[in-house]
């Protein structure tokens, strides 16, 4: 059976449907206590590198650039390829603080996911 990644903000509540949450942040988020994250693992090397976000700063207009740049950072990531193997052993959500919706590393990082599902 296929799984799909999901992703969702670390600031909504945990859910059960939520499966296996993975913190996809290379900083933990302001404001939020461990125990109401719920995180079940946080792979920082899986977020968009150091550069590359103090590059992007979340404005609009590099969004483009920054998502080719962040699958060239993913592709080849071992992080990314234990992520894609766990996919199956239930429901997965990537959680991220950042509130650009669309715009964020977690949203590409999910669809990389399920788009290399689809392809396996």
């Amino acid at each position: 059976m296929t799984r799909q990644v999901r992703c969702k903000r670390i600031y909504l509540p945990p859910e059960r449907s939520d499966g296996r949450r993975v913190l996809v942040e290379r900083l933990w988020p302001r404001g939020v206590s461990r125990e109401r994250a719920a995180i079940d693992a946080w792979p920082k090397s899986v977020a968009p590198s150091n550069a590359l976000r103090r590059w992007y700063g979340h404005d609009p207009r590099r969004w483009p650039t920054f998502r080719q740049r962040y699958l060239d950072e993913i592709r080849d990531n071992p992080a990314v390829a234990e992520l894609l193997a766990s996919v199956d052993r239930g429901p997965m959500t990537l959680v991220y603080a950042a509130r650009d919706e669309p715009g964020n590393g977690a949203q590409v990082l999910t669809a990389y996911l399920n788009a290399t599902r689809r392809r396996l």
